[in-house]
C-alpha cells in the first residue's frame, strides 16, 4: 500500500484542522520549530508550511530530503534559501496580498502614536514622571511621509496613510510604477518627517537604516517605522539615535524571539518614544482566516498535481 504523503507545519503557520479536512488522505504533523524537528519526520515530509522567524538554509534542508514544496503563510522569505531550494527542485509558494491591509492599519496606529509622543508619555508615567510639557507635537497633517519599498505593504501603507499627512513619496527605483509619487532616496532623509521601511531583506537593504541614514536625517529628527524586516535597520544604532535625539520616534513590528534583547546592554535609557511589537502587523482574524484557507487549498493543489492525494 502506498504511504500517505506527509505535510509538516510549524506551529502558528496554519490551521492543522483545516488542513486535515482539505487533505483527508494526507498525514499532517505540527512541530514547534524547524531547529528541533524530529529527524525521522523531516526525512519523510513532502510539504512544509512555514511562518516568519524560521531558518531553512542549505544545511538544514539536508534533513528534509523528500521535500517538494514549501508554503510560506505570508510574504517574507528571509531565512529561506530560495536559490538552494530551487536548485533542489523545491517549489516555494507564498501569498503577500492578504496581510497588506492589516499591516497598513498597524502602521497608521503607530504613526499616530509616535507623532503624538504617546509611547514616551506612557513610559514616563510608568517611571513616576509627568512629562506633559515634553509631549507637545506638530499635527500629523503637516508631516511628509517617505515610504521605502513599493510592494503590496508599501503601496497599501501609502493608500491608507495619505489622507492623514501632507505629502507622501516613495524612494525612487527604476522598477517603480510611473503612477507612484517618488523622490530620489538620497533626498528623502532631508525631506521627510516620518519614514516607513517596508523593504525585503537583501544584500542592498541590509542595515540600510543606520549611521549614514541617521546622519543625513538628523536635522529632521524623524519618526522611523519598520514594517519590513528588522535586518534592514541597524537596530542598536537607531536605538542610540532615539535616546540622543537623532530620531523623534521609533517603532519596530517584525521582532522575533531571536532578536531579543533589543537594547544592547542591561538597561535601556528612558523614557523613550519607542514602540516594539512581536511581528503582529498581520495578526488580524480576517487575515488569518484567508491565509489558513490559502495554505490548505495550495497544499491540496500541489499534492493533487503530483498524484499524492489518494485517501
Amino acid at each position: 500500500m502506498r504511504e500517505a504523503p506527509l505535510l509538516v507545519s510549524v506551529r502558528g503557520a496554519a490551521d492543522t484542522g483545516l488542513l486535515q479536512r482539505h487533505l483527508p488522505g494526507c498525514t499532517i504533523r505540527e512541530i514547534t520549530a524547524l531547529a528541533s524537528a524530529d529527524r525521522k519526520l523531516a526525512a519523510r515530509a513532502e510539504v512544509l508550511v512555514l511562518r516568519s522567524g524560521h531558518q531553512l538554509d542549505a544545511e538544514r534542508l539536508r534533513q528534509w530530503p523528500k521535500l517538494r514544496h514549501v508554503i510560506r503563510a505570508g510574504s517574507g522569505l528571509d531565512g529561506i534559501d530560495t536559490g538552494h531550494l530551487a536548485a533542489r527542485g523545491v517549489t516555494v509558494h507564498r501569498n503577500p496580498e492578504p496581510a497588506a491591509d492589516a499591516v497598513a492599519e498597524w502602521t497608521l496606529a503607530v504613526l499616530l502614536a509616535l507623532a503624538r509622543r504617546i509611547p514616551y508619555g506612557h513610559a514616563a508615567l510608568l517611571e513616576g514622571k509627568h512629562v506633559k510639557q515634553h509631549c507637545l507635537a506638530p499635527p500629523l497633517s503637516q508631516m511628509r511621509l517617505a515610504i521605502w519599498g513599493a510592494g503590496p505593504v508599501g503601496r497599501t501603507c501609502a493608500k491608507v496613510l495619505a489622507p492623514y499627512v501632507a505629502d507622501v513619496a516613495f524612494a525612487s527605483r527604476p522598477s517603480l510604477l510611473d503612477t507612484l509619487p517618488t523622490r530620489p532616496g538620497d533626498e528623502l532623509p532631508g525631506w521627510a518627517d516620518a519614514h516607513i521601511v517596508a523593504l525585503p531583506p537583501t544584500d542592498e537593504s541590509h542595515g540600510r537604516f543606520g549611521a549614514d541614514f541617521l546622519a543625513a536625517a538628523r536635522e529632521k529628527a524623524p519618526l522611523l517605522i519598520c514594517v519590513g524586516r528588522l535586518g534592514t535597520l541597524d537596530v542598536s544604532t537607531c536605538l542610540r539615535a532615539l535616546a540622543d535625539g537623532g530620531l523623534g520616534g521609533l517603532a519596530l513590528d517584525p521582532v522575533e524571539e531571536a532578536d531579543l534583547p533589543l537594547w544592547p546592554g542591561t538597561d535601556a535609557p528612558g523614557p523613550l518614544n519607542f514602540l516594539a511589537t512581536p511581528h503582529i502587523g498581520a495578526q488580524r482574524h480576517d487575515v488569518r482566516v484567508l491565509l489558513d484557507r490559502w495554505v490548505a487549498t495550495t497544499a491540496a493543489g500541489v499534492l493533487a498535481g503530483e498524484g499524492r492525494t489518494a485517501a
